[in-house]
C-alpha cells in the first residue's frame, strides 16, 4: 500500500510539472527588451544608414536584394481581379497557402479556376491552417480534389499534437509558376470583397511582387507543406533558375516569421524597424498590442523627434477581447507623444508599416505577442521610396476615415471601459 501511495505521489507530481511547464510554454513572450549598440555611441543604425539593411539581414535571416517589382494592392476591389488573371495564367504551377477561409463567392471563383488549371496540366497545391480555415466543408475540397488539385492540412489538432495547437500558420502565399508572388492579409472570405470603406468591406493591404523574394515565399510555403504532408517539393517547376520577371529595381525580400523560444525574428525585425525612424514611423496594424519593452521602443522613437502614429481597429474589429488589451495601453503611448488612431467604417486589417518614407513592410504579422512568438508569419521587407511613398499616402487617406485618440479623451472613459481592458490585458499573451 505505502508503494502504491508513492507511486501514485510519484505520478502525481509528475503530471503536476509537465502541466505547469505547458501553462508556461502557452504564456511565453519575447526577452527583446531593447537595441543596443554596443561601444557607439550614435546608436543603432538608421534607415538611411548603408548598415541598417545588413543588420536587418543578420537578425532576421532575410536576404534583401534589388530585382523586385512590388504593386501594392489595397483591398479586395484591387487585389483579386489582378490575382484571379495571374492564377488564371499559370502553366507549371500555383501554391496557395490560406489561414482564413470560408465558403462564398469567392471561395467557389477561387476554385474553379483553380479545378480549371489543374484540369489543364498546371500542379496545383493547396495548404490551408485547420484552425482558420475549420468551415470549409468536405464537399468543397473533395470537389478540388476530383479536378486534380492536392490539399493539405496544417496541424490538424489530435490529442497526440497539442503542444502545437496554439501555433498556427498564419501565412499568405500565392506563387503562379515560382514568378509571381502575393502576400498580405488577404482571406477567402466574401467581407474581403469591395473597397475597406463599407461596414461589410474589410480594410487590408497586400502586395504583388516579382522577383528573388518571389522564391522566398515559395520556400515558405514548402516549410509548411512539409510538415503538413512529410514532403519537401524541389526542383525547377517550383523553383525555376531563370526568371525573367526579375528585371525590377526595388529592394525587397520575405521574412518568414516562425515561432520559437526566446528571441524571434519577428520581434528583432520589429525592434530594428522602431529603432531605426529618424523622421516618421507609420503603423497601420489590426490587433495592436504591444507589450511593455515595445511601448517603451515607440515611446523613445518620439524622444528623438520621430513622429509617430499608430492606426488599428476601432468599434467593428472582429476581435473584441484583443482590441480591448490595446486600449489597455494606449494611456502609456499616449503620455509619451504617440498619436493613436482607430479606424472607423469597418474592420481594419491591415499589417503595415513605413518608415521614414523608405523601409516598409505588408504582410501578415500583427503587432502582438500571438504573431511574435506564436504564429507562422509572411511578411515582404522593401526598401523603396516610391513603395514608402505609396505606404504613406495610404496611411494618410485611412486618417481620414478614422478618429484620433486623446489623451484627454481617453482619460475620461467610463470605469466600465477601463475593467474590461484590464481583463483582457490580462490574457494578452494568448490573444
Amino acid at each position: 500500500m505505502i508503494a502504491l501511495a508513492f507511486i501514485g505521489l510519484l505520478v502525481g507530481v509528475i503530471l503536476l510539472m509537465f502541466a505547469f511547464i505547458g501553462i508556461l510554454y502557452s504564456l511565453r513572450g519575447t526577452p527583446m527588451k531593447s537595441v543596443a549598440a554596443v561601444g557607439d555611441r550614435s546608436g543603432p543604425p538608421s534607415v538611411s544608414d548603408p548598415l541598417f539593411l545588413r543588420t536587418v539581414e543578420l537578425f532576421t535571416g532575410t536576404m534583401l536584394v534589388s530585382g523586385h517589382r512590388v504593386e501594392l494592392l489595397a483591398n479586395g476591389e484591387e487585389l483579386y481581379p489582378r490575382l484571379w488573371d495571374d492564377l488564371q495564367s499559370a502553366t507549371r504551377s500555383i501554391t496557395l497557402q490560406m489561414y482564413y477561409c470560408r465558403p462564398g463567392v469567392m471561395a467557389d471563383t477561387l476554385a474553379a479556376i483553380l479545378s480549371e488549371r489543374a484540369r489543364a496540366g498546371v500542379r496545383v497545391l493547396f495548404l490551408h491552417d485547420a484552425f482558420g480555415s475549420i468551415d470549409l466543408t468536405k464537399e468543397y475540397l473533395d470537389g478540388l480534389r476530383e479536378a486534380g488539385v492536392t490539399i493539405a492540412v496544417f496541424r490538424p489538432v489530435h490529442w497526440y499534437s497539442l503542444h502545437k495547437a496554439q501555433s498556427r500558420s498564419h501565412i499568405r502565399v500565392v506563387v503562379v509558376d515560382g514568378r509571381v508572388g502575393y502576400t498580405g492579409g488577404f482571406g477567402l472570405d466574401d467581407k474581403w470583397f469591395g473597397d475597406g470603406r463599407h461596414a461589410d468591406q474589410w480594410r487590408d493591404t497586400n502586395v504583388r511582387f516579382t522577383g528573388p523574394a518571389v522564391l522566398e515565399l515559395q520556400a515558405t510555403f514548402a516549410a509548411g507543406w512539409v510538415e503538413a504532408t512529410g514532403t519537401l517539393i524541389v526542383g525547377e517547376e517550383f523553383f525555376p533558375l531563370q526568371n525573367d520577371d526579375a528585371t525590377g529595381a526595388q529592394v525587397a525580400g520575405l521574412l518568414h516569421a516562425a515561432p520559437s523560444i526566446g528571441s524571434t525574428s519577428a520581434s528583432r525585425f520589429l525592434a530594428l524597424s522602431i529603432t531605426g525612424a529618424r523622421e516618421r514611423l507609420y503603423i497601420t496594424n489590426s490587433y495592436f498590442v504591444p507589450d511593455r519593452a515595445f511601448r517603451a521602443l515607440l515611446i523613445a522613437a518620439v524622444r528623438r523627434g520621430v513622429d509617430v502614429r499608430v492606426l488599428t481597429a476601432g468599434k467593428r474589429t472582429d476581435v473584441k477581447t484583443t482590441r480591448w488589451a490595446g486600449r489597455a495601453v494606449y494611456g502609456d503611448l499616449l503620455a509619451g507623444g504617440v498619436r493613436m488612431y482607430e479606424y472607423e467604417p469597418t474592420m481594419m486589417h491591415a499589417k503595415t508599416f513605413v518608415v521614414d518614407g523608405r523601409w516598409c513592410t505588408v504582410g501578415t504579422m500583427n503587432f502582438d505577442n500571438r504573431s511574435m512568438v506564436f504564429n507562422d508569419e509572411s511578411n515582404l521587407l522593401v526598401f523603396d521610396a516610391d513603395v514608402g511613398s505609396a505606404l504613406e499616402e495610404m496611411f494618410h487617406a485611412d486618417l481620414t476615415c478614422s478618429h484620433e485618440i486623446t489623451l484627454a479623451r481617453y482619460q475620461k472613459r467610463p470605469w466600465t471601459e477601463r475593467l474590461v481592458e484590464l481583463g483582457a490585458s490580462m490574457v494578452a499573451r494568448l490573444l
